[in-house]
């Protein structure tokens, strides 16, 4: 029994030393691209740092971050963060949702219309961009419709209260079609006898989706929020190609990330950079457990 139970540890030790040899590249590969600079940046917050020339470091302490709460350009950048996330988010759950219930019935050509609803999530965000800005511009193809019918035209991208909801528009119909098929997915999942028996027991269509379908799908929902507010809090590429990096028109496609990016690689203030992106980082968390605590994800298991 004890040469036995030798012989099991050296062989379970040799293995946990090869897996561990395999899973060396991605180890160094996360340590270097990933954990470094996020220990880096949270090193940074606390300086001001002069990139070029002579570069230095001044110890600022927590100068960094106090300074956010009185700059201006954070308070609009928040804002419109905000104001994305709180429509993007649901109404892209909700399209999703309403979207995989419809493709989950017995209806013809669904595979067609599942192709057709998911190209917009293969396609390069910064080329979407390109084509909304092709159509909403003052010569795009929207006004030249908005022409042919004799109605008046407007500019969509230069007025400051439309600019951020075009965004908003493209995001929704770019990103609800992933979540659909996470959705779609789930539902696949679900028991079919569970259906069968509510049908006996006189159940309706709209019983079966309230009492059935979407408690099923409440971890799978939970997910999609989550991954919804991190994604939307996290709005670059849309909004820098929107206004060419400045925010504009009026500061209305301003958002943290871009803010963060203009800090830090047009004015070459990294300290500040690094402190508002440490500060970003908390709020993401902070509204992930918020949420968590409120729909109450660990019930689901």
């Amino acid at each position: 029994m004890t040469i036995f139970s030798k012989k099991s540890f050296l062989n379970t030790s040799s293995e946990a030393v090869s897996g561990y040899m395999f899973m060396t590249p991605t180890f160094l590969i996360m340590g270097v691209f990933l954990i470094f600079p996020i220990i880096l940046a949270m090193v940074f917050a606390f300086y001001r740092i002069q990139p070029l020339g002579d570069v230095s470091y001044t110890f600022r302490g927590w100068r960094n971050f106090l300074r956010a709460f009185s700059d201006e350009r954070v308070r609009i950048a928040l804002k419109n963060t905000a104001e994305y996330v709180v429509i993007v988010v649901p109404t892209q759950t909700l399209l999703a949702l309403i979207l995989a219930l419809i493709l989950n019935t017995q209806i013809k050509g669904k595979n067609f219309f599942r192709i057709l609803f998911f190209l917009p999530t293969v396609t390069s965000s910064a080329v979407l961009t390109l084509i909304f800005m092709w159509v909403c511009n003052s010569n795009g193809l929207l006004n030249r419709f908005l022409n042919f019918l004799e109605l008046p035209t407007y500019n969509w991208l230069g007025d400051p209260g439309v600019a951020l909801k075009a965004i908003m528009l493209m995001n929704i119909w770019a990103t609800a079609p992933l979540f659909m098929v996470i959705y779609l997915a789930a539902m696949q999942d679900i028991p079919e006898t569970i259906y069968e028996a509510a049908t006996l027991d006189g159940a309706s269509a709209w019983d079966k989706l309230v009492y059935l379908t979407l408690p099923f799908l409440q971890p799978v929902t939970f997910f999609i929020i989550v991954m919804g507010i991190v994604g939307t809090f996290q709005l670059f590429d849309q909004s820098y190609i929107f206004s060419r990096g400045s925010g504009g028109p009026n500061n209305s496609t301003l958002t943290v990330v871009l803010l963060i990016y203009q800090y830090a690689f047009r004015i070459l203030d990294m300290g500040y950079a690094a402190a508002l992106a440490l500060l970003l980082a908390l709020i993401i968390m902070t509204v992930t457990l918020v949420q968590r605590l409120w729909i109450k994800e660990e019930k689901f298991n």
